[in-house]
């Protein structure tokens, strides 16, 4: 039987913060987006939403410095955080996005999943490995996200997901949910909104209290 695939047709920039206390009420479901900077976070929140400038692309490692909240379908929230790593902003910045994305990640109530993105093109980068091993320690759930597949294709992708992988299995029993995407191409972008959609269906609706 085929899956239903979900086409987004309305989606809307909500508001960009500092804090997971001035976000939106948690009444809907929401999925976080991180990874190293210019890893492709903004262009494939672009595909997944069928809109060309929905979150701003740019060529400069660290442009995104706030948490950015998206609403789609009135259904769910996307979230963008900044990228870890490497990033055109001093030391000071760079503590200052890591200590507010983590305030997130680990606090915000709604927060089904967080997508994790990893360059398709590299093999396993400390950095990458060391955030993925972090999140999990917190028990915080989450899946990879390998992007730019058009780049080297999807064959030459895969094995570098499976050396992810090998990586991982070092440490991890289970491995997480991995998609292999192109925001170029749209590959992959069928099954990630499949995933979310079934994901959905487990929210509970809850109260923020502070």
């Amino acid at each position: 039987m085929e899956k239903n695939i979900p086409l987004i047709r309305v989606s809307e920039f909500i508001m960009s913060c500092t804090s997971w206390k001035k976000l939106p009420e948690p009444t809907l479901p929401e999925y976080a987006v991180i990874g190293r900077s210019n890893v492709g976070k903004s262009s494939l929140i672009n595909s997944l939403c069928n809109r060309r400038s929905l979150a701003k692309v740019s060529g400069t490692p660290g442009k995104t410095q706030c948490i950015n909240i998206f609403q789609i379908e009135n259904l769910w929230y996307l979230v963008d955080l900044p990228g870890y790593g490497y990033a055109k902003v001093s030391q000071t910045k760079r503590l200052e996005f890591k200590k507010f994305a983590l305030e997130y990640l680990r606090n915000r109530p709604n927060l089904m999943l967080t997508f994790i993105l990893i360059d398709s093109r590299l093999d396993p980068l400390p950095i990458d490995i060391d955030f993925v091993n972090n999140l999990g320690n917190s028990r915080i759930p989450l899946a990879l996200v390998f992007t730019k597949a058009d780049k080297n294709g999807i064959n030459k992708s895969r094995e570098k997901v499976k050396l992810f992988h090998q990586k991982l299995l070092e440490t991890w029993d289970e491995l997480p949910p991995t998609f292999l995407t192109s925001a170029k191409s749209g590959y992959g972008k069928d099954e990630l909104l499949s995933f979310i959609t079934e994901t959905n269906q487990l929210f509970r609706p809850t109260s923020l209290i502070l």
